[in-house]
Parts: structure tokens; C-alpha cells; sequence
């Protein structure tokens, strides 16, 4: 009987967990449960921390992964630098570039790139990428006319896609915005999931 009580209160609180932000419950890399009315002490595994949660007088320890929070980098940290001319109609009301301009140099930096290198046809090629997934974090405003830089780099290369991270600076030492966006390859007519060219795969092991 003792089980299937500890059994329903793991149900209970998982179900109350995923009802909560995800930004407390994203990317759990594992959950312990403590069913004990006294403090139980646990050490959390490395680049996690624990969240508590009281359910029917009982203390329920779930821990997480937190992510860790943005921070700007060097150009070192990229493998391959390019540069980017800002437009005169990059610059929004405010006096700098808009932030839904940094997403277009996301695409033109590793796509050009890729296009150099003679792993990408994006006219006559059978193989494309499609964008799945996209984000940036900013630091610094960046403005008409200044010239910018594109970082680039491979956080993760799947057998279909591709993670590419992106760091734009500005005058600056350190990215004034950095981002990443998910490439899923597929046939360019029936636009299913295909392995990565053995070309384009050579070309990315080289920027992580």
C-alpha cells in the first residue's frame, strides 16, 4: 500500500511540474524524488539545481538543468569569420539596426559560406536546408554605417541537421547579438529528411 501511495504522488507531482512555466521544468536532464516529511539532503549533479515542491504535506524534489544565461563572446570563438555590410534601411525608428535584421545575416553568413565552399547549389541542388528552428540573444546595439562581422560555428551535427551558432559584432571585442538557428536537409522535391552530403559534412566537422 506504502508503494502505491509513493507511486501516485510521483504521478501527481509530475503532472503539477509540467503545469508550471516551462522556463522552470526546460530541458530536465533527470528527476529524484524525496517522499519524506524531514529535509532530505541530495547533491545536485553537476550544472543543475533543485526545485521543491510540497504535495499533501510531502516534500517533492525534482532536479533540473537551468540554463546558464547569455553572455557575449569573443571573435575567437567562432571558426570562420565574415564580414556584412548594414543598409541604410537596416537602422529602425530607434537609431540602430532592427532585430529581425541579425536573422537575415544569420542566413547570409552560413549560407553564403556554404555556397563558397562549393557544397551548396541553391538553384540546381537536391539537397536544401530548411530552417526548423531560430533565436538571439542581443548585447550591444549596432548601427548604420557600421560594418559588421559574422562568426560561425557547428554546436551539433546530426545525421539530417545541422545546429549552427552565429555571432555578430560590431566595433566592439565581443558579439553584440549571438544566436543559432537548425537546418533539417531534405530532398529538394519531396522535401523528406535526407542524410548530409558527404561534401557539406566534410565542410561542417571543420567548424566545430
Amino acid at each position: 500500500m506504502q508503494a502505491l501511495f509513493v507511486a501516485v504522488q510521483q504521478i501527481r507531482a509530475f503532472f503539477l511540474i509540467q503545469r508550471m512555466p516551462a522556463v522552470f521544468h526546460r530541458r530536465v536532464i533527470d528527476r529524484k524524488w524525496s517522499l519524506s516529511d524531514k529535509s532530505t539532503s541530495h547533491t545536485p549533479i553537476s550544472g543543475a539545481t533543485a526545485a521543491r515542491v510540497t504535495i499533501a504535506g510531502k516534500m517533492v524534489r525534482m532536479q533540473q538543468n537551468v540554463p546558464l544565461k547569455p553572455h557575449a563572446e569573443p571573435r575567437s570563438a567562432y571558426r570562420v569569420l565574415r564580414t556584412i555590410p548594414t543598409r541604410w534601411s537596416d537602422n529602425d525608428v530607434y537609431g540602430h539596426v532592427n532585430n529581425v535584421v541579425y536573422y537575415s545575416w544569420f542566413d547570409t553568413a552560413v549560407n553564403a559560406y556554404l555556397m563558397e565552399q562549393g557544397v551548396l547549389d541553391i538553384h540546381a541542388g537536391g539537397t536544401i536546408g530548411l530552417v526548423v528552428e531560430t533565436q538571439c540573444n542581443y548585447f550591444a546595439s549596432v548601427s548604420f554605417p557600421e560594418v559588421v562581422q559574422a562568426g560561425i560555428r557547428v554546436a551539433k551535427l546530426g545525421t539530417s541537421s545541422v545546429r549552427y551558432e552565429i555571432g555578430i559584432f560590431g566595433e566592439g571585442e565581443t558579439t553584440a547579438a549571438k544566436g543559432h538557428f537548425i537546418h533539417v536537409y531534405v530532398d529538394r522535391l519531396t522535401r523528406k529528411p535526407v542524410p548530409l552530403p558527404d561534401a557539406l559534412r566534410q565542410l561542417l566537422e571543420t567548424l566545430q
